[in-house]
Parts: structure tokens; C-alpha cells; sequence
């Protein structure tokens, strides 16, 4: 079942400088949510939080009204969360196919010891999550690369893997770390098409830090805009863009860039 994501007055501060202040929102179940703002904002800062990479300075942060605050990254994936990053960290003299397994290992039967062991039924298991795999791949259009080492293959090719990865583990809420940057147009097109497949096919909440705009667009029911770690904004993607302080934050930023 899809998970439902909220966060009360969650601030993060590293040393005397505060990264998040007092953000709150809801995410309902099944919903594609977008994190957007300028660079700087705290959109990465947040999903940190979320995953369990950074701990909050105070606030809540619940999964189907739970808190989980503290929890380490593993025990959130226990939850049913999954995530890719920016820069996709891949096994990269590994197989593509051997990559997309170690989404597998939360759901693996009998444990480490078990594995290590070689014993039959961790075998038979393997063999099923191997074919599971690779139907991934096939979903995403990687099914030819599953037996190629991950060095041999683009930046953008390791973010598809890594999005096999994170599917492999059966989410129920994704978290997906600016998945169009560096992709050409082309490809984005593809990947709005795949993420909105990903949801119709399977009971997920998926949220996306994004600054690809026409995917946050074409992509979203609902956006939080972040400047500065405030949350600024709420609503929907044509709203946030016509919003006169989101246009003055994405100006001023890029207005105080063009100064530096």
C-alpha cells in the first residue's frame, strides 16, 4: 500500500546556520509530489532528513503516522522508503543485473548468515529476484544491459539503474533526487512516460526533487516550493509557477548568481 508522508515544523541547522526552518506538508498516498526551488533552497537537505542521512534539529517526520526521525536509512527502507541520489553511487565493476539485486537485500529470506551459506533456499530465492531484475530492466528500457559491467555505460544510463535499483526493493514511498539532470530532452520525455507508468502499475507514493521544470509540469499533482529551507509555496505545478514569489525567488537567485 502506498505510504503516506508527512512532516511537521521540521528545522535543520548545522552549527548556527539554519538549512530547513519549520517546513511542513502533507503527502497523501499513491499522489507524484514535487520538490522544487532554487538551487540552494534545501530540496536535497530535506530528502536527506527523510531518508535518514541527516537527523533533524527538531520536527517530525511521519510515514503512515509513524514517527520516524533516527531511523537509519535501512530501517526506513524496512518502511517501505527508497531513493536515488544526484549522483548515482553504483557498483561500477559490477553487472548491471548484479547493481538492480542490491535492491533485493531487505527483502532477502534467513538473513546475511544465510546467504553467505549458500543454502538451497537462499538459492532458489536468488534465482527469482534475478528474473525479477531483470523484468525491471526490461521495464525500463535497460534489459540490454543487464550483463554489462556499470563502468561501461553513460551518467545517464547509471540513473536508470539506479531507479531499477530502488524498484527493486518494492517501494512504497520513492524519493527520486533530480532524475532528469543531465538527461537530453528526448530522454526526459521517456522518463516522465516511465515514472508515470511506475505509478499506474504499482501502489507507490513517489516525490521528486526536480529543476526541470516541464517535468515538474507535465509530471506532479502537487509541489512544495522551497527558498532559502522555508517552504514557500504549495499547490499545484501551475499555480507555484504563476505564484509572484516564486518568480521573485528563481529571479533574485539567478540575479544574485549573474552578481557573483
Amino acid at each position: 500500500m502506498a505510504a503516506r508522508l508527512t512532516l511537521r515544523d521540521l528545522t535543520l541547522r548545522f552549527g548556527g546556520i539554519s538549512v530547513l526552518e519549520n517546513v511542513s506538508f502533507d503527502v497523501d498516498p499513491g499522489l507524484i509530489f514535487g520538490l522544487v526551488g532554487p538551487n540552494g533552497a534545501g530540496k536535497t537537505s530535506l530528502f536527506n532528513c527523510i531518508s535518514g542521512h541527516y537527523k533533524p534539529s527538531s520536527g517530525s517526520i511521519l510515514i503512515d503516522d509513524e514517527e520516524v526521525i533516527g531511523s537509519s536509512p535501512a530501517t526506513l527502507a524496512r518502511h517501505g522508503l527508497a531513493r536515488t541520489f544526484q549522483h548515482p553511487a553504483l557498483q561500477l565493476q559490477s553487472t548491471v543485473l548484479d547493481n538492480v539485486m542490491l535492491g533485493a537485500h531487505t527483502r532477502l529470506p534467513g538473513g546475511p548468515i544465510a546467504w553467505s551459506l549458500r543454502l538451497p533456499a537462499t538459492g532458489r530465492s536468488e534465482k527469482k529476484m534475478r528474473t525479477e531484475a531483470r523484468e525491471i530492466l526490461e521495464k525500463i528500457g535497460l534489459e540490454w544491459a543487464a550483463d554489462l559491467h556499470a563502468d561501461e555505460l553513460s551518467h545517464g544510463l547509471h540513473k536508470g539503474i539506479e531507479l531499477a535499483r530502488a524498484l527493486m526493493s518494492r517501494p512504497r514511498l520513492l524519493l527520486l533526487d533530480e532524475p532528469a539532470a543531465g538527461l537530453p530532452h528526448s530522454e526526459v520525455e521517456h522518463l516522465i512516460e516511465l515514472i508515470r507508468g511506475i505509478r499506474a502499475e504499482t501502489d507507490i507514493t513517489i516525490i521528486v526533487v526536480e529543476h526541470h521544470m516541464g517535468l515538474i509540469a507535465a509530471l506532479t499533482d502537487r509541489v512544495v516550493v522551497l527558498d532559502h529551507g522555508k517552504k514557500l509555496v504549495e499547490g499545484t505545478a501551475a499555480e507555484a509557477q504563476s505564484d509572484p514569489r516564486v518568480i521573485e525567488a528563481y529571479i533574485g537567485k539567478e540575479a544574485g548568481d549573474d552578481a557573483a
